[in-house]
């Protein structure tokens, strides 16, 4: 005989009208004895036992919790069924980010092209000739396949990839500099997201920080004066997700070379957004290609892989071919090297920049999305919602850049701004399927259009109604 599927016992709000919350406690299920239900056996047709058993376990918990705090709310099916639920969902999913703001670090940043998934899901599916040279069959280089781009696109002599920016500094400083000197201009000693600071990274590298200039100005004579037969490397560093306006002055590239040629100090620039090809929009303001730094005279250029650029994590390092041979050849480089999928990934990407097809790249595109077009997509979206009865308005709103490129970028765009409670709203949207991640302004709950798709306007508005309903 099957136990019953609700516990009465359970359902008293107050312990001192009800049973002892030992025995409510005591009146709970089995695992063994829950799996017999029908509701809950009908699952085990669907979905593996082992998660179904932890579906079950998980919702005793919230029960046996309940009871402890004296929540008056019986244990039953549905209870095992929601649960089962959250766990068939992976951690990691896809979300629809109406924030506005194209390369958001929580989001996963650059979207990937229609090019880069299908060659990511090519090489995933089998074998691969990541390290294998076809043509003369022996071991190759894992960055043969986007060697030849990175330096046709940046007219550097050589490069080579590792995982993250922050990697690539590290090996650049590691190798180059340990135990010498690195010249670093006061204005430029960042902290970026995550709390990754230059200096931190000088001291892991075991190179010795020398600061020159101020916060605001370092002209060329102030590295002149620090550059001595212990400095190892000047390096340039790009200010990330902040920017100094107002009485301020730095050293170019261009004005570095002589220092440094002559004397044979490698310059090194930390370019970080990996800025390809230039973006003329209105807002964005300007920013160097990584072309711009090379063709200036940098001995090495690293940028990230999943900025500007627009393809997959990365920290890519292009510059002159001794300096990149001597980073190949450090040991921390082998711990720092990425696999077979973000070098598909970032082929066919760059494969695109190649073509004449950089602008069909879906940040380059997120960010040049002209206002006429963002409004008519919030209006779009307007009318979904009001075909789900949620009231909106459209307004006129500013996007971001974001991923710490361009921090003073404004990208004028639309967004739907739904009334109610803003901040319940938002927190069933973050739980729901999809997930949605939207932001409040001004106590309202904004759904920014900039990044979302024609095809995700229904959905979001499917959403949203769901959400304004309360929980099911």
């Amino acid at each position: 005989m099957h136990l019953p599927r609700k516990f009465a016992a359970v359902v008293s709000t107050d312990s001192a009208s009800g049973p002892p919350a030992n025995q409510r406690l005591r009146a709970l299920p089995s695992v063994d004895a829950v799996l017999a239900w029908p509701e809950v056996a009908s699952a085990l047709a669907a979905h593996p036992r082992p998660r179904v058993v932890e579906a079950v376990r998980t919702a005793l918990a919230a029960a046996r919790a309940r009871v402890q705090e004296t929540v008056g709310r019986p244990f039953e099916a549905a209870d095992v069924l929601r649960a089962l639920a959250r766990l068939a969902l992976p951690k990691l999913r896809p979300v629809f980010n109406a924030t506005g703001v194209v390369l958001h670090t929580n989001l996963g940043r650059a979207p990937l092209a229609a090019a880069a998934r299908a060659q990511l899901a090519r090489v995933a599916e089998g074998y691969c000739n990541l390290e294998f040279d076809l043509e003369a069959g022996e071991r190759g280089s894992r960055f043969a396949p986007v060697v030849e781009s990175l330096c046709r696109l940046t007219g550097a002599e050589d490069a080579l990839v590792v995982n993250n920016c922050a990697a690539a500094t590290l090996l650049v400083l590691t190798a180059l500099a340990e135990g010498r000197e690195v010249v670093v201009s006061r204005g430029e000693l960042v902290e970026i997201g995550g709390g990754f600071r230059i200096p931190d990274v000088m001291r892991q590298s075991h190179a010795t920080l020398v600061e020159v200039g101020t916060t605001n100005r370092t002209r060329r004579a102030d590295y002149e004066k620090a550059l001595a037969d212990t400095t190892a490397l000047v390096a340039k560093v790009h200010r990330s997700n902040f920017a100094l306006v107002g009485f301020t002055e730095e050293a170019s590239v261009a004005e570095l070379v002589p220092l440094c040629a002559p004397r044979g100090i490698p310059l090194f620039v930390d370019a970080g957004s990996g800025h390809l090809l230039p973006l003329d929009v209105a807002g964005l303001g300007v920013e160097p290609t990584m072309r711009d730094h090379v063709e200036a005279g940098a001995d090495l250029v690293a940028f990230s892989g999943d900025k500007l650029l627009g393809g997959p994590q990365a920290g890519i390092v292009v510059g002159r071919s001794a300096l990149v041979a001597r980073l190949r050849s450090h040991p921390l480089h082998r711990a720092l090297r990425v696999d077979k999928l973000t070098v598909a990934a970032l082929e066919a990407t760059l494969g695109m920049y190649r073509d004449g097809q950089g602008d069909a790249v879906p940040t380059r595109a997120l960010l040049s999305q002209s206002p006429a077009t963002l409004r008519l997509r919030a209006e779009r979206l307007q009318g979904a919602l009001a075909g789900h009865a949620v009231p909106c308005d459209v307004v006129a709103v500013e996007g971001q850049a974001g991923g710490g490129t361009l921090p003073l970028a404004r990208l004028a765009s639309f967004a739907c701004a739904v009334a109610g409670d803003a901040e319940a709203l938002l927190a069933s949207l973050r739980r729901g399927e999809p997930a949605v991640v939207g932001r409040i302004a001004d106590g309202k709950l904004l759904l920014d259009v900039r990044c979302l798709q024609d095809s995700e306007l229904e959905p979001l508005a499917r959403a949203v109604a769901a959400a304004a309903a309360g929980p099911a």
